[in-house]
């Protein structure tokens, strides 16, 4: 049940045909976990608080720095030297005390990735790094979490979801992370954002679309991204939705692999 206050807070999801109170019920009591809490963390916490999702887990093991700041917008120049999950928690406490928030400060590893994702029930990664994002995606397939995952560059950003412990009504496996990255490209290929830059809009356009895709999963709204990447390409001002498959040679759910999937409901 909603409080009169709830009721009127979240007003524009509960008249929305698509949400209504039963989907508005579900992100109460839906439990989201979000790496990190920076550039893409910003907006996707900001606008799954707003939303009333009821408790927030946010994995960051950095502290903000002046330089965040042009982008970072869940932070303030108050909150430098903090912890960025620390930080963002109380952002959402000022944006929604209804908000349950699990501040975890330090950096999610293959060796606690699968701890911290089972206890929720989807994740949606905003790292800065394929290392992160390997270990996150198969923590997810292995204690069957959906992720929402995106990235961004100078200009252009990239979204996806993940649920390769499923299949597709054609029987085939969804595609994991390593179906469509077999491998991380080499080190010092790509330049990192202190060294290339990058326009601090555009994490807030791809960390928005970010949030919008967790909260259609969480209550079945729409058609979801797994098996789609979406591209956005900010100096042209364009979308581009390309597909990608199951690749059978994919250590995670290949058909060498040793958990099947199973049929998508």
């Amino acid at each position: 049940m909603f409080s009169a206050e709830e009721t009127e807070r979240y007003a524009r999801h509960i008249v929305l045909a698509d949400i209504g109170g039963p989907g508005q019920q579900k992100l109460k009591a839906a439990r989201v976990l979000v790496i990190g809490a920076g550039g893409l963390g910003a907006p996707l916490i900001q606008y799954l608080a707003a939303a009333g999702v009821g408790t927030i887990g946010i994995v960051d093991d950095d502290r903000v720095s002046l330089s965040n700041l042009q982008r970072q917008v869940i932070h303030g120049t108050p909150d430098i030297g903090r912890a960025k999950a620390a930080s963002a928690a109380d952002a959402v406490a000022r944006l929604n005390p209804y908000v349950v928030t699990e501040a975890l400060e330090g950096r999610l590893t293959e060796a606690n990735a699968r701890a911290l994702v089972r206890n929720y029930d989807i994740v949606a990664d905003g790292s800065d790094n394929f290392a992160t994002r390997y270990a996150v995606s198969d923590a997810c397939f292995r204690e069957r979490k959906p992720l929402v995952l995106a990235a961004v560059g100078q200009f252009d950003g990239s979204l996806t979801t993940l649920k390769p412990y499923l299949a597709g009504s054609d029987g085939v496996p969804l595609p994991t992370y390593r179906c469509l990255f077999p491998e991380p490209p080499p080190a010092g290929l790509l330049p990192t954002c202190a060294e290339a830059g990058i326009v601090g809009a555009l994490t807030g356009i791809i960390g928005s679309l970010q949030a919008l895709e967790v909260i259609k999963e969480i209550t079945g709204t729409g058609v979801g991204l797994a098996g789609r990447l979406l591209l956005y390409d900010g100096r042209s001002a364009r979308f581009e939705t390309i597909r990608y498959a199951w690749d059978p040679a994919n250590p995670l759910n290949g058909k060498s692999a040793v958990t099947a999937p199973v049929p998508a409901r």
